[in-house]
C-alpha cells in the first residue's frame, strides 16, 4: 500500500503530524505500508516556497501581521482549482512516478487543487485523497481551504473541528471522522509515575525535583522569548527553575549559556533539539509555548498546563487553539514577560492552580491513539 502525505513548512506542526503518520504507518504495518512524505507547496513553485518563508518570518517576529497574511490566502484561494495551481505539471510528474494508492494531507493548502491534480495523473486508478486536520476549533481562524467536500474523507483531531467541517464548511457527516491527535509514537507510552518523574528531573538536568518547573518552548521556525521572560522571573526573584528549548536555534542557545553562568536567583538549563520532550513536558510544572496546536495537544496528553505565548499577537490560526483551551478551562495567555512571572507567582502561591488545569486535561484527552488513523486507512 503506497502511502503519500501532502504537507508543508509553515510553522513546525504540520511536518509534525506528517512525520508522525508515518513512523506510525513503518511502526504498525512495515511490512504493508510505502509511505513518501512531500513538501508540496516547497517542491511545486518558487512563489509557493517563497510564501511559505514569508510565513515563518511573520511568525517569528510579528504574529499580528498574520492577520493580514491569512485573510489574503483566504480571499485569494491559490489552490483550490488545479487549473490554477503553478507548477502543476511538476506535481503530476511527482504523482505518475511514484502512484500512491492513498493521499493523506496534513497542510490547509494542499487539500482541494492538489487532490484534483493527483485524480488526474492516475485516471484509471485514482488515488484515494482525504484530510488530517490537527485544528481543534473552528470560527475566525480555521481557514476555508481546510474542509474539501469533494475528497474521500476529512479527520479531525477533536469533535470540535469535526463538528466545525460539517456545520460551516458542509463536509458530510458520512466522510468526517474523529479520531483524536497525531502525535509522534513515545507521546503514547505510558506515563510517568511520581518517582520517575522526580529521578528524570534529576539524572537528565540535576534539577530539583520539588522545585515549580517551568519549560519555555520554541518551534521549529525558532520563534521564542526566553531572554524577556527570564529576565521577568528574575526580577521577582521567583524560586522557579527553567528549562529553556532553543531547538536549533544556536544563538539562542548561546545566549541563554552566557545568561545562566551569572549569579541568579532562577536557574536556567538551555537546551537543544530534544527527542525526550513526552517526558520532559511530564515532569514539570507548566510549559509556555505559542498557541500552536502541536505543542497543544502534547500538553493535553502529557497532562503538563499550557501557558501560550501571545507576545506580538496571537495568529488567526493560533486563536481557534485558545478558543479550544477556553471553552475546556484550561486556557492561559500572557502577552508581556511580566504577565508571566504574575501568573507563574500566582501559581507558586496556589499550587492547586495547575492541579486542577491537569485534572481538566485528563478530560480532554483523546481515548483513540494514532493507531485508530492507521486502521482507518487500512479500512479504504
Amino acid at each position: 500500500m503506497k502511502l503519500l502525505i501532502l504537507t508543508s513548512a509553515t510553522g513546525s506542526g504540520h511536518n509534525m503530524r506528517a512525520k508522525a503518520l508515518s513512523l506510525w504507518a513503518e511502526q504498525e504495518r512495515s511490512d504493508s505500508w510505502d509511505v513518501q512524505i512531500n513538501e508540496t507547496l516547497e517542491t511545486s513553485h518558487p512563489l509557493y516556497r517563497l510564501g511559505v518563508e514569508t510565513y515563518n518570518v511573520i511568525q517569528r517576529n510579528a504574529p499580528w501581521a498574520h492577520h493580514i497574511y491569512f485573510n489574503y490566502l483566504e480571499i485569494a484561494s491559490m489552490h483550490r482549482n488545479a487549473d490554477k495551481i503553478m507548477g502543476a505539471s511538476r506535481f503530476t510528474q511527482f504523482i505518475q512516478e511514484t502512484k500512491p494508492d492513498i493521499i493523506v494531507s496534513v497542510h490547509g493548502h494542499t487539500n482541494h487543487g492538489f487532490f484534483e491534480l493527483a485524480r488526474r495523473a492516475l485516471p484509471e486508478s485514482p488515488p484515494i485523497c482525504g484530510t488530517y486536520c490537527g485544528e481543534l476549533y473552528g470560527g475566525y481562524g480555521l481557514s476555508r481551504h481546510w474542509i474539501n467536500p469533494k475528497a474521500d474523507f476529512f479527520i479531525g483531531a477533536a469533535p470540535e473541528i469535526c463538528e466545525a467541517a460539517i456545520k460551516e464548511h458542509s463536509m458530510p457527516h458520512s466522510k468526517t471522522h474523529h479520531l483524536g491527535f497525531l502525535l509522534r509514537p513515545p507521546f503514547y507510552e505510558s506515563n510517568l509515575d511520581e518517582s520517575a518523574r522526580r529521578q528524570f528531573l534529576v539524572d537528565e538536568f540535576h534539577l530539583d525535583p520539588d522545585m515549580f518547573t517551568l519549560i519555555l518552548s520554541t518551534g521549529d521556525a525558532g520563534a521564542n522569548n526566553h531572554l524577556k521572560f527570564l529576565n521577568a522571573l528574575e526580577a521577582l526573584s521567583l524560586p522557579i527553575q527553567v528549562v529553556a528549548l532553543c531547538g536549533r536555534n544556536k544563538s539562542t542557545l548561546e545566549k541563554i549559556q552566557k545568561w545562566s553562568q551569572m549569579d541568579r536567583a532562577v536557574k536556567a538549563i538551555p537546551l537543544g533539539y530534544r527527542q525526550d520532550m513526552h517526558y520532559l513536558m511530564q515532569s514539570v510544572t507548566a510549559i509556555v509555548a505559542r498557541p500552536g496546536t502541536g505543542a497543544t495537544s502534547e500538553a493535553i496528553l502529557c497532562g503538563c498546563p499550557i501557558i501560550h505565548n501571545g507576545m506580538g499577537g496571537i495568529m488567526p490560526q493560533e486563536w481557534i487553539t485558545v478558543q479550544f483551551c477556553r471553552s475546556h478551562g484550561i486556557d492561559r495567555v500572557i502577552y508581556t514577560p511580566k504577565q508571566l512571572a504574575s501568573v507563574a507567582q500566582k501559581w507558586l502561591e496556589h499550587p492547586d492552580i495547575p492541579k486542577n488545569i491537569r485534572r481538566k486535561m485528563a478530560n480532554i484527552k483523546p481515548t483513540q491513539t494514532p493507531k485508530d488513523i492507521i486502521r482507518f486507512l487500512e479500512s479504504l
